[in-house]
């Protein structure tokens, strides 16, 4: 059995931790809200965006003149994972949940004979797969530094996999993020990024459309952008996720930690009080004695 010392110590320091899970709850709570405004914002313009080159792509259905990020190289030999994670830990099984899509979608990928190469967005996705699959991870993008993900930074990496794709070092991209839906739901999900894969527009909407210049000068452009706009709402979705994430994983730690303190307490009073009784029947006894 523990001496009270001991058990004084431990819940000292139980308490300490407890602090410091409440104040990182506390801080959570206050960037999840400006994290899920943000992401709630770039969904209409994601929508819209996936409607515009939609239509633009409906435009373009048979045609030999498509550009080469909707139409393809033609193989499905090479695929690029893009794993998008958080820089930190302590937010329960947010991090984990994605990086275990990712492995089973390297997992059928590697069974159906195809080459597969990684790049991870966030130091926890890259720390767990470099272990396993390291050899075929291409970059790691680390944003320990960025206290508020900006759309230059999508940018520049959506530039860095669309030159990937045009000198051929890839056939398919596919997206790895976890969507927001709620504090206590993040929904790990796997987008195809390139080739360009859109839903058709809706058979309701008959209007036809005349696009000035040719729909597939349109594309040229718009379609960098659209993976530009595909990996900020990506980034934001995960930044909501991260800190609802963990403010849940910090209010479970805090009450545990409480649960902790009241049972070391418990057991520190009683041994407390069978120090007491004991040294009051020795003193009984010797007083008897004498």
């Amino acid at each position: 059995m523990a001496s009270l010392k001991e058990l004084k110590t431990r819940i000292a320091s139980v308490k300490a931790t407890q602090k410091i899970t409440k104040a990182m709850q506390m801080v959570a709570a206050a960037k999840l809200r400006r994290a899920q405004e943000a992401a709630v914002a770039a969904r209409p313009y994601a929508h819209r965006l996936d409607a515009v080159v939609a239509n633009l792509a409906g435009a373009m259905a048979g045609r030999d003149d498509a550009p080469l990020l909707l139409s393809g190289t033609g193989r499905d030999d090479v695929h690029l994972l893009v794993v998008c994670t958080a820089e930190r830990g302590l937010c329960g099984g947010f991090n984990s949940s994605i990086v275990r899509l990712a492995r089973e979608h390297i997992a059928s990928l590697l069974a159906a004979g195809k080459t597969v190469k990684i790049l991870t967005v966030g130091k926890k996705g890259a720390d767990a797969l470099k272990r396993e699959h390291g050899n075929r991870m291409i970059d790691r993008i680390e944003l320990r530094g960025v206290k508020t993900v900006g759309f230059d930074i999508a940018v520049d990496l959506g530039k860095r996999i669309v030159d990937l794709y045009e000198a051929g070092e890839f056939d398919v991209c596919t997206l790895f993020y976890s969507e927001f839906q709620s504090v206590i739901q993040q929904i790990p999900t796997a987008k195809q990024l390139l080739p360009v894969k859109v839903d058709a527009p809706a058979a309701a909407t008959e209007t036809d459309y005349e696009f000035e210049p040719d729909e597939a000068e349109i594309l040229e452009t718009m379609l960098p952008r659209y993976v530009s706009v595909t990996l900020f709402s990506a980034l934001l979705e995960n930044a909501a996720g991260e800190m609802g994430a963990k403010m849940t994983a910090m209010d479970n730690a805090t009450r545990n930690a409480g649960e902790m303190i009241d049972r070391l307490s418990i057991t520190y009073n009683r041994t407390r009080q069978a120090k007491i009784t004991t040294e009051l029947v020795e003193i009984i006894s010797g007083a008897e004695v004498l």
